[in-house]
């Protein structure tokens, strides 16, 4: 979801509407606008003719802009978006709910999904 959030501002900031970004890239318009809302994930050369066309870096399209190294004793890092930064931020604000993910994730999380959704499993 976060590289169609990315498209779609880059593609705006270039002026260009959904049609016009299609055209230059190859791909139909139901194309591009399915990639922004997240339902279709474009391939690897129509990815690379978006970020080519829109100029935006491909770490960024994908939504990995930060290095966050583990630990100093660790010779690896990871990267994360500022969106998940952010998302771990705030739920560091909320002790009970992130200790009951760090403890159960997938539990925990099947439950929110639930109670938000209304989903069953």
């Amino acid at each position: 979801m976060l590289i169609g959030k990315r498209l779609k501002t880059a593609r705006k900031e270039k002026k260009l509407s959904q049609e016009e970004l299609g055209k230059l890239v190859g791909v139909t318009k139901v194309s591009i606008c399915g990639y922004e809302n997240g339902t279709r994930n474009p391939t690897i050369d129509t990815f690379l003719a978006l970020i080519d066309v829109l100029e935006i870096e491909p770490m960024y399209a994908l939504g990995i802009e930060t290095e966050i190294v583990a630990d100093k004793d660790q010779k690896y890092k990871v990267r994360m978006s500022n969106d998940d930064i952010q998302i771990i931020k705030e739920l560091k604000k909320h002790r009970e709910l992130y200790n009951e993910l760090s403890n159960n994730p997938k539990r925990t999380i099947d439950i929110i999904n639930l109670k938000l959704f209304k989903k069953s499993k």
